[in-house]
């Protein structure tokens, strides 16, 4: 038994080393790519710096890696998570999406910021969570550009 027990640790070591030599693809976007989304949106500078800080990771093409994405396999884990993060809201397209797009998307960020679904926990244990008055502020910041959205949509059907 402790034969099998020592032989089942060295497979796992050795798959262990064996994964660290593939690497999942980086965003590679620096924070420009993020510039029509906030002209367009209008945030305050202290709006700007939460979604730089909490946001942008997973939801632009401009993430800034800790460490522990160098290691699999937490470095597939981040990937999957900023994968998923994009897929659903993505600052960095944000030119791609339609106007009912944009208001949506911004409507889904008020949802999920309002039932404490985000930031996800798996994000604030690592590096905190945002606060209360973060939390008011991001949300009054989405309202106004979704008004904005709502209103450009209006007028745009009424032609």
């Amino acid at each position: 038994m402790k034969r099998v027990i020592k032989i089942v640790l060295i497979v796992a070591l050795i798959a262990l080393v064996a994964i660290q030599f593939i690497r999942p693809e980086k965003n590679s976007g620096g924070y420009e790519n993020v510039t029509l989304f906030e002209t367009e949106t209008k945030p305050s500078a202290k709006v700007a710096a939460i979604l730089k800080e909490n946001c942008y990771d997973c939801h632009s093409d401009q993430t800034v890696y800790p460490w522990y994405a160098e290691i699999a396999p937490m470095s597939f884990w981040l990937d999957d998570h900023i994968e998923h993060g994009k897929k659903h809201f993505n600052v960095s397209a944000w030119n791609d999406y339609t106007l009912k797009k944009k208001e949506h998307k911004l409507e889904e960020l008020v949802e999920m910021v309002e039932e404490g679904e985000m930031p996800l926990e798996s994000y604030t244990i690592l590096h905190g969570d945002i606060s209360e008055a973060e939390k008011k502020l991001l949300l009054q910041w989405a309202g106004v550009a979704r008004l904005q959205y709502k209103q450009q949509l209006e007028v745009s059907s009424n032609q």
